[in-house]
């Protein structure tokens, strides 16, 4: 009998001690557990074993499992109290069912006593802890004919083993959390030490002008066709001048053409050049832009003003990278990269059939999209602070910006962008009476902005600026040491439902049943074919206002109704309109 015992105590002592040796092999909790498991299954005559653990929300799942099916394992979910692994995570107490069928509390969630029939099955449930907390259950099944077998000495080394495992556990679930720190803490460095990119001649430290500089500088050594859209006056041009810079065709020429300059033959003229005596006037050879661009840049601005039959003749040069000119019969092979920019909705006139879809994925290769400069406010001090150094230096002057004279400038919703803030900057500085530019010396201030007078039908334009106070800016530094960042101003406020500039929409109250049978019929018709107009009526108002710039005088020619009725829907359908 002392031998035998002496003999189970070795067995125990020999399954710690591999126990212990397989889960310290891994970080990989999972795989040493399974491993163990493995051993202890063939050494001591079980059954079927398996492991939960608790997830962040506290519900025991899987984690690994021996002699159960994939399907049988993803059933391996328990809620603490549920059952006899529920109950005993929920306890801390390990227990011993000899006879899984006759306790209530057992779920058959895996099917283990179905297996099988006529033959009792024993179930050993221990939870495993560690850090006085439990963190899951180790549970192990085998056959207990008659309810015969003792598991004082199985459950007396399950408990050990659950000790190693819930070691194992903590050691993993803290090297884990260490793991995710440190990975967090490496990408915040990495953000922070990330350097601004810039681009010459181009004044930007936004996020959305970072954006377009990292595909800058991603685009620029290929060859690739490149699409630049935006609003007019955004840079385009300037952003296509630096794509070429910092290309391998840097040393070679920069074309520009503008396509909505020309009429369609002068296009083609200018464009492919012509032969002597291909129309009057052609009194001898000439090269066209694409020969003049031959190893460097060709810049198409305007492409979506092109005709539909030039549409054509592009796309053959694009295509075999070969034209004839204009009179000419010999084919002339060019190496050329092209960059193309519209402020045109390219897929919208591909649906109306005013642009070929084929010449569109043509060029429409790689797009940047640039930002409106109310989208990127914060670059408006730095970029204003550029254009008064270089009027100073032009004019040899030493005007500089005030504080207020910044939160006006950063106040603008500036339809025109940045062609209209330097012309601005341009013609202030011009006027002012001393060095300081004061809020004051703006048109704006005094009614006598230029954009107002262009939209002079609406007093409260989309050109008001905000109130000053909700601008915070930062002083900028004049002599343009390096990029300036000021704080972004915040969002347009949204005020409650407005009076509106035009004098008859004050009394916009209510509408007549003539009127009102418009409205409704204007708001509700079907948009049309290819119309990104949406359907339903509020949604509609709200789509009108936004492409007008909450202008209400604009959205309601839009939409064909009078002022009157977009003041009635407005206050109907509880919409505030947003002031700029």
């Amino acid at each position: 009998m002392g031998n035998k015992q002496a003999s189970q105590t070795q067995r125990e002592l020999d399954a710690v001690y591999e126990v212990s040796k397989t889960l310290a092999t891994s970080l990989d909790v999972s795989k040493t557990f399974r491993e163990s498991l493995n051993y202890l299954i063939h050494a001591f005559d079980w059954r079927r074993a398996f492991v939960v653990v608790s997830d962040s929300n506290g519900v025991l799942r899987g984690l690994c499992a021996i002699g159960l099916s994939r399907d049988e394992q993803q059933r391996l979910q328990f809620s603490s109290g549920e059952g006899i692994v529920g109950h005993v995570y929920a306890s801390g107490i390990p227990a011993i069912v000899p006879d899984v069928r006759s306790e209530p509390l057992f779920l058959n969630r895996t099917g283990g006593a179905d297996q099988s029939p006529g033959v009792e099955v024993a179930m050993l449930v221990t939870p495993i802890r560690a850090d006085r907390r439990t963190l899951g259950v180790l549970a192990i099944d085998c056959l207990n004919p008659n309810e015969a077998r003792a598991f004082s000495d199985d459950l007396q080394l399950l408990k050990m083993v659950a000790t190693l495992m819930g070691q194992a556990l903590l050691l993993h679930r803290t090297v884990s959390e260490a793991h995710h720190t440190m990975q967090d803490e490496v990408r915040r460095i990495h953000k922070e030490m990330k350097p601004t990119q810039q681009i010459d001649q181009v004044v930007g430290s936004s996020a959305p002008m970072q954006s377009v500089f990292e595909q800058v500088h991603l685009v620029a050594p290929a060859r690739t066709t490149v699409l630049l859209r935006g609003e007019s006056g955004t840079g385009k041009e300037v952003i296509a001048r630096a794509i070429h810079n910092l290309s391998p065709r840097k040393r070679e020429a920069f074309v520009r053409v503008n396509c909505a300059a020309l009429t369609e033959s002068l296009l083609e003229s200018e464009l492919f050049g012509h032969e002597k005596g291909s129309f009057t006037g052609a009194q001898g050879q000439r090269k066209g832009r694409f020969e003049m661009a031959h190893g460097g840049t060709l810049f198409l601005d305007e492409i979506g003003d092109i005709s539909a039959s030039f549409q054509a003749k592009l796309l053959r040069v694009l295509q075999e990278r070969e034209f004839e000119r204009v009179g000419g019969n010999q084919a002339v092979k060019v190496d050329v990269r092209l960059i193309l920019a519209t402020n045109r909705n390219l897929e919208r006139m591909v649906q109306a059939g005013e642009f070929r879809a084929d010449l569109y994925y043509r060029i429409n290769v790689v797009s940047i999209q640039l930002p409106p400069l109310r989208e990127r406010r914060e670059d408006i001090p730095s970029m204003a602070q550029h254009f008064l150094d270089r009027f100073n230096r032009e004019n040899e002057r030493h005007a500089s910006f005030s504080t207020s004279a910044l939160k006006v400038l950063s106040s603008c919703y500036w339809p025109g962008n940045v062609r209209e803030l330097e012309n601005c900057v341009e013609r202030t500085a011009t006027m002012a009476n001393g060095n300081v530019i004061t809020d004051l010396a703006f048109p704006c201030q005094g009614n006598r902005c230029l954009t107002q007078v262009l939209h002079h039908v609406e007093r409260e334009d989309a050109v008001r600026p905000m109130r000053l106070g909700e601008i915070p800016i930062r002083e900028i530094p004049t002599g343009g040491a390096g990029p300036v960042v000021a704080s972004p101003p915040p969002s347009p406020t949204v005020p409650p439902a407005p009076t509106v500039g035009d004098d008859h929409l004050d009394h916009a109250h209510e509408v007549d049943d003539e009127e009102h049978a418009h409205l409704s019929a204007a708001l509700s018709s079907p948009p049309a074919p290819g119309d990104d107009k949406p359907a339903g009526e509020r949604e509609r108002l709200v789509w009108a206002m936004e492409r007008c710039g909450w202008v209400q005088a604009k959205a309601a020619r839009l939409l064909k109704i009078s002022p009157r009725q977009m003041g009635y829907a407005l206050r109907k359908y509880n919409i505030e309109v947003r002031k700029f």
